[in-house]
C-alpha cells in the first residue's frame, strides 16, 4: 500500500486554547505544542508561549496586544 504524501498532523501534536485579555477581547483556538505545556503547571506554561507568540505578532505588526487575563483550554 502506498503512503500519501500529503499527511495531516495529528490533532494530539497541539492543544487548543481562547485567550481572554484584560481589555476584554478574545482570541480563540490558539494552538500551543503539547511538548510546551509540560510540568505541574500546565496552564503557566501554555500563558508563557502565547505571551511569547504575542510578542513576536506585535514586533511584526507594530501592533502590541494587551496582558493575558486567562486562558481557557478548548476541547478537554
Amino acid at each position: 500500500m502506498a503512503l500519501n504524501a500529503r499527511t495531516k498532523k495529528k490533532t494530539s501534536e497541539y492543544i487548543l486554547f481562547d485567550v481572554i485579555y484584560e481589555d476584554g477581547s478574545r482570541t480563540s483556538n490558539r494552538k500551543v505544542p503539547a511538548a510546551e505545556v509540560t510540568g505541574s503547571d500546565r496552564d503557566g506554561a501554555a500563558k508563557a508561549f502565547i505571551e511569547a507568540q504575542d510578542r513576536k505578532i506585535a514586533e511584526a505588526s507594530g501592533m502590541p496586544r494587551g496582558a493575558i487575563k486567562t486562558i481557557l483550554r478548548v476541547g478537554r
